[in-house]
């Protein structure tokens, strides 16, 4: 599907000469006529491959992989090299020096932060929305059947870092929950001391689950979707939260411009189109 770009091969013309005269000496009062080929054109550079390095929120890894095939279909000159992790640990390496050009994260803040530090080129592009999902393993060893079984003893959660949007948004889910009726006091505390396991981000909480190395935890509506391995426990009406996922152009970013082109297609109708795919929602 990639149309790399190419340059035209040169076109290499030979002179056919043609000698003008009648059989026997050539009449010397007329100077033979020499007809050439036109002059072949130098070669057309169509253009130069671009390499974009998008660092992505580990929850867009499927729907880039899509947008990447898409956009180099469209766009043959530009080559899209993907990385996909914890949008706060993506932020920390583009704040270290790492090579990138532009920043997608699952969150608004993330991208915030590099323009207020001063690592961004503009200001944020909302370019999508997600929610939370309430996950276990397919077998269900736990038996949850909803939220509120969260604060049992031995029920082990499996959550991603402090710094990680999955994990500030699934804070938020447990404060709304706990302050409905019929939940235990302490309902925050006891989903706290449940959890056994802080992970890297939001896919390697999926992966954990579906491995049944766990018995609950929270994961993008878009993740779940993506596994045939887990079930949802449905939210209560009023608990869930939206997650807003901004971009921006790396302030260090080489080619600057070709960055601020793909960040608006993927906040645009054809960028839009591949995140639906995927569950994605369009940004607020």
């Amino acid at each position: 599907m990639l149309r790399p770009g190419i340059v035209l091969p040169a076109l290499v013309a030979l002179a056919t000469v043609l000698l003008g005269g009648c059989a026997g000496a050539p009449d010397e009062s007329e100077p033979p006529v020499i007809t050439e080929a036109p002059p072949t054109a130098p070669p057309t550079l169509i253009g130069e491959r671009v390499e974009l390095v998008v660092f992505g929120a580990a929850s867009l890894r499927d729907a880039l992989a899509a947008a990447k095939s898409v956009y180099e279909m469209d766009h043959p000159t530009i080559t899209l090299t993907v990385a996909a992790d914890s949008s706060a640990a993506l932020r920390t390496q583009i704040e270290q020096g790492a090579a990138a050009d532009v920043f997608l994260s699952a969150d608004s803040v993330n991208a915030q932060r590099l323009v207020e530090a001063g690592f961004a080129d503009g200001e944020p592009v909302a370019f999508a929305q997600n929610a939370l999902a309430l996950v276990v393993p397919s077998s269900n060893p736990a038996g949850i059947q909803a939220p509120a079984d969260l604060a049992d003893p031995g029920v082990k959660i499996i959550a991603a870092g402090e710094d990680v949007p999955i994990t500030l948004y699934a804070q938020e889910v447990v404060r709304k929950l706990a302050g409905l009726a019929g939940y235990p006091a302490g309902f925050a505390v006891a989903y706290g001391a449940n959890v056994v396991s802080r992970e890297d981000n939001v896919r390697a909480v999926l992966a954990k689950l579906e491995l049944a190395e766990g018995d609950a935890g929270f994961v993008y509506v878009t993740d779940a979707v993506s596994s045939t391995q887990v079930q949802v426990v449905p939210l209560p009406a009023g608990t869930n939260v939206a997650a807003t996922y901004a971009g921006v152009v790396v302030g260090d970013s080489t080619q600057p411009a070709e960055a601020r082109q793909f960040l608006e297609w993927i906040a645009g109708p054809d960028g839009q189109a591949v995140l639906a795919r995927f569950g994605f929602g369009p940004p607020p």
